[in-house]
């Protein structure tokens, strides 16, 4: 819309490729003003070192923000609003804003924070991009561990709303203005064929539908919808409309501090016996490796654990492994510390 800057919301599950894509489309951005806000969760902002650590220009502190109190739909007065007016009151503000939800958030609650009356004037919903996790939902699932997504459904202290993972899936598809099937490289070309035929069939008949690698998506393609998604509620129907309550579960997260590992495999080996052993749902983080000048990005989504090094540790940083541990409440953090070496 004239005037007003475009904001692009960026929803999926935990695992589905939401940062790779934000990482790629910021790597060619080609000099625009993007800014990104992260809703992460946990006790540090990891999912935003990811951004920032990927060495692309422009990708820096001031343009990487966190909401880090919980599910962004459920605290939009408290962090959502006052970080978006703190973006349009720059003296340079951004030429686009991305917005990465959780996976635990109801991206309909977030599309219509945009009528507040503090930034309705100032920004708009270019698009609404929900991110699917293709070998998974090919396999029968909403993401790559069922389990830990279902008993991560209610989120954090600040959740304000239990929906079961396909009810959170059907409203994800049903705000959105394109869907992107990623890791689409890992499944058959006929099988690709078949669920995308499959998504269609739950999509708004003018909503795009694309493939992709990696998180590799072109930029023309992310931006510029014009969907103007927040005067347009009305056709993107959600399981919680008119709800004015909604139960909740805890869950909690820690941090844990720990020194070099001698090598990758010694750290997955040691994260697999914890994970095995406790309700853990998701841990991620940087890992200190003996004898590498490169930090060690790792995540962990219930028994599948990934791990590549993302970048040089800077002068300024401790070489150390630092992890944020995520799982439902009740979760016994002394013995996990002490099974990790902490």
């Amino acid at each position: 819309m004239p005037g007003k800057i475009p904001a692009t919301v960026i929803t999926g599950f935990l695992g589905a490729g939401k940062t790779s894509i934000i990482r790629h489309l910021l790597g060619h951005a080609r000099g625009r003003r993007v800014a990104v806000i992260v809703n992460e969760f946990g006790d540090v902002g990891i999912d935003g070192e990811i951004l920032l650590g990927c060495g692309i220009e422009g990708c820096d502190e001031g343009n990487v923000l966190e909401l880090a109190n919980g599910c962004i739909c459920c605290t939009v007065a408290d962090d959502f609003i006052p970080t978006m007016k703190a973006l349009l009151e720059r003296p340079t503000p951004p030429e686009h804003i991305i917005i990465e939800t959780s996976g635990l958030a109801m991206p309909k609650p977030l599309v219509s924070a945009f009528n507040w009356p503090a930034i309705r004037t100032r920004v708009t919903v270019d698009a609404v991009v929900t991110v699917v996790d293709g070998p998974a939902l090919a396999g029968g699932r909403f993401a790559a561990d069922p389990e830990a997504l279902a008993r991560q459904r209610a989120g954090d202290e600040a959740l304000d709303h239990e929906s079961p993972i396909e009810e959170l899936f059907e409203d994800q598809l049903a705000c959105a203005d394109l869907v992107v099937v990623n890791k689409a490289d890992r499944i058959p070309a006929a099988t690709l064929e078949a669920l995308s035929a499959q998504l269609r069939a739950e999509i708004r008949p003018e909503v795009k539908l694309v493939a992709a690698a990696h998180g590799a998506v072109d930029p023309r393609t992310l931006l510029g919808l014009g969907a103007g998604a927040e005067s347009d509620l009305d056709t993107r129907p959600a399981h919680h409309d008119g709800a004015d309550d909604h139960d909740h579960d805890d869950f909690s997260s820690f941090t844990v501090e720990l020194g070099t590992f001698p090598h990758p495999g010694h750290l997955v080996e040691r994260l697999g016996q914890v994970i095995a052993q406790h309700e853990i749902l998701r841990v991620k983080g940087f890992a200190a490796i003996a004898g590498k000048e490169m930090r060690l990005l790792v995540q962990a989504v219930g028994a599948r654990i990934q791990h590549y090094y993302d970048r040089d540790w800077q002068a300024e940083e401790p070489r150390a492994t630092h992890l944020v541990v995520i799982g439902e409440r009740g979760l016994d953090e002394a013995a996990v510390r002490v099974a990790l070496g902490a």
